[in-house]
């Protein structure tokens, strides 16, 4: 069976990894509207030129690496999804200890674009990402408090949903990850069970 897939060439992902290196840099010292094409260019030791083969500007850039981000924990929560639905296992930390595993492994980066005020677009990306599965999640399952009685509408629920996940990851990234992954996720997970 052949691979329909283009590959992407090395080189390619070698300077777009250096670019996003230099901005991530960048972004840990100063606010995004300071930074240039030409101090991301001399950070990654590359010429400007080659950073317009790649992005238009800098906001095309940061989309560009919000898409890539939430490609990323898609991947990354999607197989866990996977092998959660061929296994039967019906537990749920283990998707969410992957996905924090994932930020773990690539703390620097998560660090900087979700613990900066400097750019919301990757907080916005992950709150859009983060609604659509726990969307999902509710509509295979009737939300409501059974001993009061009490139905919670579902915009109420993914909102809030959302809003606690991403809050709790930026939390646990802001403190240096205090608790491991595993830790973390039964936690979050024991908590949304009360």
């Amino acid at each position: 069976m052949e691979n329909t897939t283009p590959r992407t060439d090395p080189r390619v992902l070698r300077t777009r990894e250096l670019l996003r290196n230099a901005l991530i840099e960048l972004l840990e010292e100063m606010d995004v509207q300071k930074i240039s094409v030409n101090r991301i260019a001399e950070r990654a030791k590359i010429n400007r030129v080659t950073f317009y083969l790649h992005y238009r500007d800098i906001p095309d850039m940061l989309e560009k690496l919000a898409d890539d981000m939430v490609e990323d924990i898609n991947q990354v929560v999607h197989s866990n999804y996977k092998r959660k639905s061929e296994t039967g296992i019906q537990e749920d930390w283990p998707v969410l200890e992957s996905l924090l595993k994932h930020i773990a492994e690539n703390a620097k980066f998560y660090k900087v674009v979700f613990t900066s005020r400097r750019s919301t677009i990757f907080t916005d990306r992950l709150f859009s990402l983060m609604a659509e599965m726990i969307s999902a999640r509710v509509n295979e399952k009737e939300i409501g408090v059974s001993q009061t009685n009490v139905t919670i509408q579902k915009d109420i629920a993914v909102w809030y949903g959302s809003a606690a996940l991403i809050g709790t990851i930026v939390a646990w990234l802001r403190n240096d990850m205090p608790y491991t992954p595993a830790y973390l996720a039964r936690q979050i997970t024991s908590l949304r069970a009360q």
